[in-house]
């Protein structure tokens, strides 16, 4: 919900905002009621200002009634400089990544509680996901998203953990264990899951840290700040687990001096 929009007071750009904002991974079509009840407004309130929305090319009204985010709204949230930015510096190494090991290979940072994917990478061959390019997911449940919790500050893991969701019989929901795992990753690098987002499929992720070009050969990677993670998607870990963190973190070292 986007919050209490329709308390007297309330800007038109903020109950605007709120019909965007109610848009998200798991509400990609909208009615005209469903906009107005998750951004908290008066239906004719809603009515008014998602005609204008649409007017202005923000929101696309189809045939059957409901709304989605237009193509122009999209194409100015890729010139955020989280998107353009680490996206062209990292997409050479995934490339890489994805031609070593025909694996689906993603680039993710962290919003919030959940993970929001900058770039996938993927072919014919690559292991089945359910992430896609703006998409959100759990943190506590794929690779991407431990590694980028296991580094975020205490009260975000505290709101990450407090009611992990459980996507499959796998997902590792109690918090105790999951602290575990954090530490873990702190100390291995890397991290893991095993069917824990998507039946079939596991992960294995690094953090990219932003090292600075200035820094010496004895510098610890830990002293800098983690920017985002990359990860791959496999069938099994069983056997490759050490060649894919090491090719992952050869990667993650080349995209973080780049940003460094």
């Amino acid at each position: 919900m986007a919050g209490n929009t329709s308390v007297p007071g309330a800007t038109v750009v903020s109950r605007s905002l709120a019909l965007l904002f109610a848009f998200d991974e798991s509400h990609r079509r909208l009615t005209l009621s469903e906009l107005a009840r998750r951004a908290d407004l008066p239906l004719p309130t809603a009515h008014r200002l998602v005609g204008e929305l649409v007017a202005g090319g923000a929101l696309v009204r189809r045939a059957n009634g409901e709304y989605v985010v237009a193509r122009r709204l999209w194409q100015v949230g890729l010139l955020a400089p989280v998107e353009t930015g680490l996206r062209e510096v990292a997409r050479p190494f995934m490339n890489d990544l994805h031609a070593t090991t025909r694996a689906t290979v993603h680039l993710a940072v962290r919003e919030g509680t959940e993970v929001l994917y900058l770039e996938r990478l993927s072919g014919r061959a690559s292991v089945p996901v359910v992430s896609t390019v703006g998409s959100r997911l759990p943190l506590h449940a794929t690779g991407v998203g431990k590694v980028l919790l296991a580094h975020a500050p205490d009260d975000v893991v505290a709101d990450a953990l407090a009611r992990p969701a459980r996507v499959t019989p796998y997902t590792i929901t109690q918090p105790a264990r999951m602290r575990e795992q954090l530490e873990q990753v702190r100390r291995d690098g890397y991290a893991t899951t095993v069917e824990e987002m998507t039946l079939g499929a596991c992960s294995v992720a690094v953090p990219i840290t932003a090292v600075s070009r200035l820094a010496g050969a004895r510098t610890s990677t830990t002293e800098f700040p983690v920017v985002a993670a990359l990860g791959v998607v496999v069938p099994s870990l069983k056997r490759d687990r050490a060649r894919l963190v090491a090719a992952l973190q050869v990667a993650a070292q080349g995209i973080g001096r780049t940003v460094g």
